[in-house]
Order: structure tokens, then sequence, then C-alpha cells
């Protein structure tokens, strides 16, 4: 679905991204991690087209993203800190992004909506919202419009456990679907029971790109958050 190859970014003369080639399929929950300022959120800019890589190309569903901005319709992508008019409801937020998004011959996918008692909050203004509320809405608006990826960035920061749990149920229901999901997170432990595979990453290079049960075959670790600390000890 989607392959990177050979990217490279520099701003000015850091190296953001430097020579990064993964290719991620469909069915399977990718965690994309590594330290701060490895080149995690660049690269996921630059798969949203909000960057625009200094060479290489990537492409999604076999066709290059650049100067086609159509393949983003099949995204849905729930940042770290969702941002939206401070006076508008929820329900106006929920709305106003249907209509930008939204197509006659699909429904809406409003299961986390109804999750997470959002139902009953439609009329609350986003300038009265907790941050957990806020999240909350972004992963509903993530998942709206029943997209064929989900790009997924500290997606329980800020959750309590039983919405956190909410969530990655409904992860695991869209990969079991077919759908590719990227996730990036610091919060380790909470991608156990998530992810097939891992993309680790360090001062913008591809460091590995394996199966997650190959990478607890290589640590002898049974936890992620272990066999990371492993392979960082290590290098």
């Amino acid at each position: 679905m989607i392959i990177a190859s050979n990217v490279s970014k520099n701003f000015g003369r850091l190296k953001a991204l430097d020579n990064v080639s993964v290719t991620c399929n469909k069915g399977e929950c990718i965690a994309l991690i590594g330290p701060n300022g490895c080149g995690k959120t660049t690269l996921i800019k630059s798969i949203l087209g909000m960057v625009v890589t200094d060479s290489g190309f990537i492409t999604f569903n076999g066709q290059n993203i650049k100067r086609n901005w159509k393949y983003r319709e099949n995204i849905g992508y729930m940042p770290q800190i969702g941002r939206y008019p401070e006076s508008m409801t929820i329900g106006q937020v929920l709305d106003m992004m249907k209509d930008i998004r939204g197509s006659k011959d699909a429904l809406p996918d409003e299961d986390l909506i109804n999750s997470f008692g959002l139902k009953h909050m439609m009329a609350k203004r986003v300038r009265t919202l907790s941050g957990g509320t806020r999240q909350k809405v972004s992963a509903a608006l993530a998942f709206l419009v029943n997209p064929d990826l989900l790009i997924l960035d500290e997606p329980t920061a800020g959750l309590d456990p039983v919405s956190s749990e909410m969530l990655k149920e409904k992860i695991i229901a869209e990969k079991n679907k077919g759908k590719l999901v990227l996730i990036t997170s610091h919060i380790l432990s909470e991608l156990d029971d998530l992810v097939s595979q891992v993309i680790f990453m360090q001062d913008g290079k591809l460091c590995f790109h394996k199966s997650i049960l190959a990478l607890k075959a290589d640590t002898g670790e049974e936890k992620l958050s272990k066999a990371i600390a492993n392979v960082m000890l290590s290098r």
C-alpha cells in the first residue's frame, strides 16, 4: 500500500530523513518508533503530503503521491494534539468533516462516537472540552470516513483506561478488516497487543523494519518495551 523509496529530507543542516526505504502493506498494524528527533514525524508528514521530500519518492497503492493529492481521501489521521475551531460544538465539527470528506455512497463509521459516548455531548463547544475528550473527538474523526490507511500519533495519550481499551479494540478490528494502521507512541506497553510489525528509526535513518515476532526472537524479550531497550543498549 505504501512504499517509501530512498526518501531524504533536510531542514537546513538537520537531516530529518536519511535515505529511508520502507514498505507497509494492508492488514498490518505497524509501530513507528524511535527516540525524540529520530525522523518519525517527518516521515508521517511526508506520507500525508505535508512535507515534500528532497529526494526519493513515496507511492500509495502504486501511485506516486507527488502532485496527486486525491490519495489522501483514503487516509484517516489522528494528530497527537487535535486543534478544532474553539467556538464550534462537537456535533458541528463532526458534521463539518462529514461534509468535507464524506461520500454519498459510504456510511460514516460512528463506532467510536457511540463507544465514547460522544452522542450525548454533541452540543458541547470545543473550548470547554477536557484533553481526554478532545482526544476522543480526534479518534472518532480519524475513523469516520472508513479510510484504507489510519495514521495514529500517540492515540491513547490522555485517554482513561476504559476509553483506551475501546480504541485499541477498534484498531485491531480495522486491521483485521485488511486496513493498514501506522501508530507512533512513546508508551510501548500500549502496543504489545496491537502491532504486527515495528519500524525503528534513529537520527533520521531506518534502523530496522521487522515483524514483532522476529524482534522478540532476536532480543529474547516478550515485551516490546524491553525488546526496544535491548536494541538501543546494543547499538
